[in-house]
């Protein structure tokens, strides 16, 4: 190979096989390791802890070999390459590599027990006397390092999801075509925690509860029986329009400033009857004008 070749960055031009490139990142315990498996099942190309400075290398001989699809993971444990990467990426994208990056994302308690329960430790902890502080110090300083590269890429909240679950998740987003907007509209419980990974976050505890009515105690708000409860409901039709009013608003602006997705999600109690009615009927609005993936925490169900 001449000098002119191996200092050609490896754009779609060359010849090679269209390439979908994944770099999956985020905070130690959140599920990366996951999150790549899924990616392998899918057929994707995987390969771990890959350091920065070797990712344009890693892309040349990928598309010499003509493997079309591609995970990448980097984490805080190339700490040192970290600043280098997001110019990398830039200049990537610039020269046609269609590069999408995932961010997992858990809030501290679950990382905790995580650790706990697995008896890992984690890259940036350093020995002492007091493990529990010195985790929790870690994972803060873990988050200041990856915050710039956070901002850029798309997030998935794991504190509660199970593995399973998170993989479906990881596959739905990346089945979406790379060009224009996805909605993802996700229903969910407060008394487990608002989803780090929303970009709007609407409360729909006001509408009257079909948890109070025995026989629609067991349902959930994707039955006909639920919905007609609801629909009855006059400050629930409201509430419906001003949500849809709010994002005809401005999805489009979203899509202007070449977002990839927005995740709106949608409150109830125990996230089983309001909250899934909302982000169904939602979806079935808005989903003739764009691309909408539907998620229930609670019932652990996406569908698009």
């Amino acid at each position: 190979m001449d000098a002119a070749a191996a200092s050609a960055p490896p754009p779609a031009a060359s010849g090679a096989a269209p390439r979908e490139v994944v770099l999956v990142t985020g905070i130690s315990g959140s599920g990366k390791s996951v999150a790549l498996h899924a990616l392998e099942d899918a057929g994707f190309f995987c390969v771990d802890n890959l350091p920065p400075e070797l990712l344009r290398e890693f892309l040349r001989v990928e598309a010499v070999h003509g493997i079309a699809r591609v995970a990448i993971a980097v984490d805080v444990r190339t700490s040192g390459s970290l600043p280098h990467l997001l110019p990398l990426l830039g200049q990537l994208r610039d020269e046609g590599v269609a590069i999408r990056s995932l961010f997992l994302d858990a809030d501290t308690d679950a990382l905790v027990r995580r650790f706990s329960e697995t008896r890992r430790p984690h890259p940036l902890a350093k020995p002492g006397p007091d493990q529990q502080r010195a985790l929790v110090e870690a994972i803060k300083l873990e988050r200041e390092l990856l915050a710039d590269l956070r901002e850029t890429s798309t997030v998935i909240d794991t504190s509660d999801l199970r593995p399973a679950l998170l993989g479906a998740w990881v596959r739905d987003l990346l089945g979406v075509a790379p060009h224009g907007l996805t909605l993802v509209l996700e229903s969910f419980a407060f008394k487990h925690g608002v989803p780090r990974d929303a970009d709007y976050v609407f409360d729909v505890r006001m509408v009257p509860n079909p948890f109070y009515i025995r026989e629609l105690r067991a349902l959930d708000g994707r039955h006909d029986a639920v919905a007609d409860y609801i629909e009855s409901q006059p400050e629930a039709v409201r509430m419906l329009q001003d949500i849809e009013t709010f994002l005809r608003r401005w999805l489009p602006a979203f899509e202007s400033d070449q977002r990839s997705y927005v995740t709106v999600a949608i409150g109830c109690t125990g996230g089983q009857h309001r909250s899934v009615y909302f982000a169904e009927m939602l979806a079935r609005r808005l989903g003739g004008e764009r691309r909408v993936l539907v998620r229930h925490r609670e019932l652990g169900v996406t569908t698009s």
